[in-house]
């Protein structure tokens, strides 16, 4: 009975080596997407701002710019690979141009409610890549 036990135990064990970065990896993936991620916008102006980034909980307090890319989740994801070419450091920049919406804080209370500033573009984006997944936006702007 030991002897049987004996791999399974090396297999749970290897287990729990190899899948929390996994997971980690998967919840940062997560965590970028929620932040930079939008693939239909309804509208790209200062109300789409003010109401995405309270959505997406980017208001306690009021977050200086984030920027949301629009189109396909997988393009983006893409970058880290096929994509992308290296940039900086874990830096990876995009071979092609993304649709984007900047959202820049207006100022003064950064308390909410969060008045917001939106700016259009199609350009280059810049992210950091955990393996294959993307971990991090860049707010580097490279234009077309």
């Amino acid at each position: 009975m030991a002897m049987s036990l004996g791999p399974l135990s090396l297999v749970f064990m290897l287990s729990l080596i190899v899948i929390p970065p996994t997971l980690a990896e998967n919840e940062r993936y997560r965590h970028f997407l929620t932040q930079h991620f939008d693939a239909n916008p309804p509208g790209r102006n200062d109300r789409y701002c003010e109401t995405i980034m309270s959505q997406r909980g980017l208001t306690s307090p009021c977050k200086a710019v984030n920027t949301f890319i629009h189109g396909n989740s997988n393009n983006i994801k893409a970058v880290c690979g096929n994509n992308g070419s290296l940039y900086e450091g874990n830096l990876r920049k995009s071979d092609s141009t993304f649709q984007v919406t900047t959202c820049t804080h207006r100022g003064g209370n950064t308390r909410p409610p969060c008045r917001y500033r939106a700016s259009r573009d199609s350009r280059y984006i810049v992210i950091g890549c955990e393996g294959d997944w993307p971990v991090h936006f860049d707010e580097t702007i490279i234009r077309a």
